[in-house]
């Protein structure tokens, strides 16, 4: 396996591809319309769903009517980002792109950074979901520990896929949509003859406010659809980006909404509350209740789980490796997250992908039990995502209110009201997260800006950024230097 270190001429916009050929650069946009939508479905459905009903039964019922707004909010984000994607010339990196076209370097860093976050972090959230259905699927109880080495198995399978390639990683990604649709398509439909109206809880059952029920309900709902931009993450692999990003985020987003609300009400009304709310894989119970001899019908869905969950690991070790490289291309994150092997899969991304989640698991497994491992990680992912959504949608409204825009009457009145109710909806996330994860993403934030600056230093040496002018040098410029004993005789 060989590397090599990809260094960028300039600090401007730059191709779409550094490759040597245009067979090379077509064979990288290996994602068609088809692969594109498919790798957005499963990188929102991923095996999250199969927690997310327990999740909310803990907020009671009203926590379908968030689920909606969340899923209207997704919706309009999947619009927002293809329109980015249209109008930003150098899209390599999604959200990160939007930022630094729009606002500059250090804004493009901090988005880029936040989102290179809780995309790791969002993995470990993933699997410690996925630990779940491993447990079930094989009738086991094991340890924190013992869960850890589970959790391995399903971050490092797929970083191996993303290794052999991004062709192996899509006609992988491809095959785990399907078979996680079964499972979920059926409950979504078949389920419905099955509910039993006393098995939903109250309206709010979080013991609480109605406030409080809907900031646990929003947590789950908003990572549950948090995948909704990857097309626009990884536009250098997407075929004709300017055109098929966008859609494929609309046509995943409203494919993944239907399901969802389809299946989270099903569940809640195939299981028992009080069995709902302490169950950490909710399908398995919701199956036996559909057969009667249904003990084999949970192991099922248990393994369609299992494959779900390392599909969904699959399409975002690719996303978080991708928003690495196209900031290292730039000179705005450390270079070795560039370097690349021959078939142009960026390794080194790609294993770090995989190790940090694996610390962080080892941490959280060690520290807590259950569902709360995966609510502290949902609550963190969605905290730190929220803020490349604000700057993306800051991004078009600052566009849209300048002199630059073309769109005027009803197409500007329309793209406002989606750029505005982005930057709403960030805000409400945020702020719905609760104060533990607001602090928790402040501290990694300050970790990432700590970097900065040596960054910056190292594309100011290279002359890719011009040198600020501090008020010291630009005095002493300014200031003529005193005559030597030679001139001053000169001058007598």
């Amino acid at each position: 396996m060989s590397t090599t270190a990809r260094a960028r001429p300039s600090g401007g916009p730059q191709p779409t591809s550094e490759l040597t050929s245009a067979k090379d650069q077509q064979k990288a946009r290996a994602l068609g319309l088809t692969s594109a939508t498919g790798l957005v479905i499963g990188s929102i459905i991923g095996t999250g769903v199969f927690t997310m009903p327990a999740v909310m039964a803990g907020a009671g019922t009203s926590s379908l009517l968030v689920l909606a707004v969340i899923a209207i909010g997704a919706m309009l984000l999947a619009v927002l980002f293809g329109q980015l994607t249209r109008r930003v010339p150098n899209s390599d990196g999604g959200l990160y792109a939007y930022a630094r076209h729009e606002f500059g370097d250090f804004a493009g860093y901090l988005t880029g950074w936040c989102y290179w976050i809780q995309a790791w972090a969002g993995n470990a959230a993933i699997v410690a979901s996925w630990v779940f259905y491993v447990d079930a699927l094989f009738g086991i109880n094991p340890s924190g520990i013992q869960n850890w080495g589970i959790a391995l198995v399903g971050l490092w399978f797929p970083a191996a896929i993303n290794l052999a390639g991004v062709r192996q990683m899509a006609w992988f990604q491809n095959i785990t949509v399907v078979l996680k649709f079964l499972p979920l398509l059926f409950v979504g439909v078949v389920g419905w003859f099955f509910v039993t109206s006393a098995h939903f809880g109250a309206f709010n059952a979080s013991g609480g406010s109605l406030y409080s029920a809907i900031g646990i309900a929003a947590g789950v709902a908003l990572f549950s659809f948090i995948g909704v931009e990857v097309a626009a993450i990884t536009a250098k692999r997407v075929k004709d980006p300017r055109r098929n990003v966008g859609r494929a985020s609309l046509l995943g987003t409203g494919a993944s909404a239907i399901v969802y609300m389809l299946v989270a009400a099903a569940v809640m009304g195939l299981v028992p509350h009080n069995v709902l709310i302490h169950s950490g894989a909710p399908f398995v119970p919701a199956f036996e209740s559909i057969f009667t001899h249904g003990a084999w019908a949970g192991k099922l869905v248990a393994a369609l789980a299992v494959v779900s969950g390392i599909g969904a690991l699959n399409g975002w070790t690719l996303v978080t490796t991708e928003v690495a490289r196209a900031q290292a291309n730039d000179g705005l994150f450390p270079r070795q997250f560039a370097w690349t092997d021959r078939k142009d899969s960026a390794w080194f991304g790609i294993v770090v992908a995989a190790l940090l989640p694996s610390l962080l698991m080892l941490w959280r497994y060690t520290t807590s039990s259950g569902l709360t491992v995966f609510t502290y990680l949902v609550d963190l992912t969605v905290v730190t995502v929220a803020i490349p959504y604000f700057m993306s949608a800051l991004a078009q409204l600052a566009f849209l209110v300048s002199r630059r825009r073309r769109v005027q009457g009803w197409p500007l009145a329309r793209d406002l009201t989606v750029a505005g109710a982005g930057v709403l909806f960030s805000m409400w996330v945020t702020f719905a997260g609760g104060f533990s994860a607001v602090y928790e993403a402040l501290v990694a934030i300050m970790v990432g800006l700590m970097i900065y600056p040596f960054l910056k230093a190292d594309r100011e040496r290279k002359g890719l950024v011009p040198e600020p002018a501090d008020g010291q040098r630009a005095d002493l410029k300014a200031v003529p230097p005193a005559p030597t004993s030679d001139t001053a005789k000169g001058e007598s």
